[in-house]
């Protein structure tokens, strides 16, 4: 899974009928420090996030699978907003 923050909207009006009613939103990966291996991404909501709003991602098959409908064509969907994060310092 990815944490990351919304930093945008995306609409597109000419899409798959699968896609019809899906909220999409731009994704900025936060790193921790570590290099980042994806620049901003596209992830369908599924947890009625906003912009700058931490969210919690996850890709490929699971992504998938935490729709209602197992076959919609999306490799990344949004599956929580963050209240809090804690890092161990060292």
């Amino acid at each position: 899974m990815i944490v990351g923050e919304v930093v945008g909207s995306l609409w597109a009006t000419r899409k798959d009928k699968k896609l019809n009613g899906l909220t999409f939103l731009v994704i900025k990966p936060n790193s921790y420090g570590n290099p980042v291996q994806h620049d901003y991404f596209v992830a369908a909501d599924n947890a009625g996030a906003g912009i700058g709003d931490t969210v919690l991602v996850t890709r490929g098959g699971a992504a998938r699978k935490s729709l209602a409908a197992a076959d919609v064509p999306v490799d990344a969907v949004i599956v929580g907003i963050v209240d809090s994060l804690e890092l161990a310092h060292r």
